[in-house]
């Protein structure tokens, strides 16, 4: 399977699961010059940006631990963008999420990590 197919299929994995959680799908696959932001969605009023990672195994670590505080920088600037153009969201608190998604025995296993880093200074 090719990487961005494995990408997509993951993303769907963790939307889906993020709506069972009683998220709403916004948006995805938000682009900016600094990066993407993987999923966009509302926690009741809280606009919630999602970085979702895959690992086939944890035996370099799980997905969450590959946000390094870069890949933190690019999507915070990334959503300070997608909130400049969509103005209607600008009024909402909003948080940084990771979902990791790992196979164990084929099987996936999700983690959400809620409010996982915080954006310094809006």
């Amino acid at each position: 399977m090719r990487t961005r197919d494995r990408g997509d299929k993951v993303e769907l994995f963790a939307e889906s699961h993020l709506k069972k959680q009683g998220l709403q799908s916004v948006d995805k696959n938000f682009n900016s010059r600094y990066g993407e932001i993987d999923l966009i969605m509302l926690d009741k009023n809280t606009l919630v940006f999602v970085e979702v990672r895959f690992r086939a195994n944890t035996s370099f670590g799980s997905g969450a631990e590959t946000v390094t505080l870069r890949k933190q920088s690019k999507i915070i600037k990334t959503a300070q963008l997608y909130l400049q153009a969509n103005k209607k969201m600008q009024q909402r608190d909003c948080r940084f999420d990771v979902v990791s998604v790992t196979l164990a025995a084929q099987e996936p296993i999700i983690e959400w990590h809620q409010n996982a880093f915080q954006a310094s200074a809006w």
